[in-house]
């Protein structure tokens, strides 16, 4: 894999134009996997720079609002051929700024490539219903209006798809963007929003403001005239996205946490369900609110299951998502590397025990960067902090139960409500799982991470909102239904 030499310094992007912060700041980003590499240069924003992002945005609004839901699409679809031509370079830039394998970054980016055509072809489809009046001679329907001005907060854990899901429904659906991206991801943001300039979007549709989130974030959550909020991130920040948006009456979307159980019953495929668990909890360093976390086995089964997961844990490869051969990365940046090995060092003082990992890998050329063994706990409680707190890292926490009613119990026994698999060949022990599970995406014989991008995705209790992302329920967020009467 060739890595890049260029650092760039990447400017704001504001009513069709890249420029400096009002700072005159910038930041530096760098590698996870080489903590001194630098990978570019993003602005160190102010508030007055998201109060001209937005005025830029709310300047594009009846214009782009104006063209036909074809004219739109087709404009996505130029953005998702551009970013084609530049697959590569998105996804090295991907793994060098966050972390993940350059395999993981390039499905990623073609992930968000496909999103863009999906929501390309809604230009076309309809957005409302006729609906019989009470008068004979009058004709009533429904249509649906755009929000205006939309503020996304995106996380960097999937910097080009997350981004995309947001902005992809948003634009299609008339709507201008007013986007924050994480810092540890703002330069692979740039390349996104590089793409779209490429593809001649009309000044002010897409605005980036690049800083820090108690600055530009919390702007974006404020600011009068941004009329909805969709966020991807933590529980704490998403309560102030809620709190800001209620206060002044926006609307807001909001993903947050998980901490997904995967049920391996007596009469599971081991072989599929150690794969599912491996690739679900530890892929893209366990730093995906999909990932499993909680492992609930049959004790039937336990100590065979145990030994299949752990030895296939222990040929993993860690290193730079660069080079070939690498299966896990490093975590994104030292805080959250300080994170994981905390909640590993909580784990064992509650008692649980460590079967493979726990450590920071003794390998000299991993000292650069901010690596973490992937670990497996034995014993662990529900009510134990691994078994209860998201850990977004590469930790497994196994825990026995006799049956599948237990198994059930224990699966819901968290404040978070995302995801949930069941591994078993009995229909009716599935369908018992698919009924009593609390989370807002069930899977059956599959791995809890991932999700598909045609269907709504989004969680229960802690995890979500409520309003759900991509699909066709995308539309319900991000526009406002107008019922419409007309008599001759």
């Amino acid at each position: 894999m060739t890595v890049q030499t260029e650092v760039k310094t990447y400017g704001n992007f504001i009513g069709g134009e890249w420029i400096s912060s009002s700072t005159n700041l910038v930041e530096r980003s760098y590698s996870p996997a080489h903590r001194n590499e630098i990978v570019g240069y993003y602005q160190s924003s102010s508030t007055s720079d998201v109060d001209k992002a937005v005025a830029a945005a709310q300047n594009a609004t009846a214009t782009w609002r104006n063209l036909s839901g074809a004219q739109r699409g087709d404009l996505l679809f130029k953005i998702a051929d551009i970013m084609e031509k530049h697959l590569d370079e998105i996804a090295e830039t991907l793994t060098r700024e966050m972390g993940k394998t350059f395999p993981e970054a390039k499905g990623e980016t073609l992930r968000g490539i496909a999103i863009l055509r999906y929501y390309a072809g809604e230009g076309l489809r309809k957005t409302g219903d006729v609906i019989p009046a009470s008068d004979s001679k009058a004709l009533m329907y429904t249509t649906r209006v755009p929000l205006g001005v939309v503020g996304i907060i995106t996380p960097w854990n999937f910097p080009v798809a997350i981004p995309l899901w947001k902005m992809a429904p948003a634009l299609i659906y008339g709507n201008t963007v007013v986007i924050k991206p994480a810092q540890e991801a703002s330069v692979t943001c740039a390349k996104i929003i590089e793409c779209m300039e490429q593809a001649g979007l009309p000044a002010g549709v897409v605005n980036m403001v690049t800083g820090k989130g108690s600055v530009v974030g919390t702007r974006i959550i404020d600011h009068p005239q941004i009329n909805g909020i969709s966020f991807t991130g933590s529980n704490s920040t998403g309560k102030r996205v809620a709190f800001g948006a209620i206060e002044r009456g926006a609307k807001y979307q909001l993903e947050m946490g998980g901490k997904n159980p995967i049920i391996i019953a007596d009469d599971a495929d081991l072989e599929e369900a150690v794969e599912a668990t491996i690739s679900g909890g530890l892929r893209s360093t366990g730093q995906k609110c999909t990932a499993t976390s909680r492992v609930i086995v049959q004790e039937g089964i336990y100590e065979e299951f145990k030994k299949r997961l752990v030895d296939r844990t222990r040929e993993l490869k860690v290193g730079d998502g660069l080079e070939e051969g690498t299966w896990m990365g490093p975590c994104v940046n030292e805080s959250q590397l300080n994170t994981v090995l905390s909640y590993i060092e909580k784990g064992k003082e509650e008692g649980a025990t460590v079967l493979v990992g726990g450590n920071r890998p003794s390998a000299i050329e991993l000292q650069d960067g901010y690596f973490v063994e992937p670990t497996i706990f034995d014993d662990v409680k529900s009510d134990m902090t691994i078994g209860q707190e998201e850990i977004f890292g590469p930790v497994l926490a196994l825990i026995k139960v006799k049956t599948i009613e237990e198994a059930i119990e224990l699966a819901n026994d968290i404040p978070y409500g995302l995801c949930a698999s069941i591994f078993t060949k009995n229909i009716g022990k599935a369908f018992q799982f698919i009924e009593a599970s609390e989370a807002g995406l069930v899977r059956v014989n599959y791995e809890t991470a991932g999700v598909e991008l045609q269907a709504p995705f989004g969680g229960m209790k802690a995890s979500s909102s409520g309003a759900r992302e991509q699909g066709t329920a995308a539309i319900e967020f991000y526009t406002s239904i107008k019922t419409v009467f007309v008599k001759p």
